[in-house]
């Protein structure tokens, strides 16, 4: 029997464009590797999906009896979450538009 263990996180203040530049380093690797990649990933994205990938290892030990060293990250997936609008003034009162891009992230462990 193949067990899934998923954690998600919604609304993260990280735009999903350069979210998925970070998932796309982890996605199909061994939990340890994927959290030693993300220890030394220089972008905003990596301890909050490094913190989901601990999460999802503490699920997996408290729920079933799994061997962690056997765990894969099996399917990451970045979505759009709600865009937070605002606006900037600018010169002879215009104003230009801001969207500030949020982003859900869904990170699914298998046991191989």
């Amino acid at each position: 029997m193949v067990a899934d263990f998923k954690v998600f996180l919604k609304g993260v203040r990280i735009s999903p464009r350069k979210a998925r530049l970070v998932v796309d380093l982890v996605r199909g690797k061994q939990v340890q590797e994927a959290l030693d990649v993300l220890k030394l990933t220089q972008k905003r994205t990596a301890p909050v999906l490094a913190k989901m990938i601990s999460s999802g290892i503490a699920n997996a030990r408290n729920t079933a009896t799994v061997d962690v060293d056997n765990l894969v990250v099996a399917e990451v997936m970045v979505d759009e979450g709600p865009t937070i609008k605002r606006f900037l003034p600018r010169a002879q009162g215009r104003a230009t538009p801001i969207r500030k891009r949020t982003s859900h992230i869904s990170v699914k462990l298998r046991e191989i």
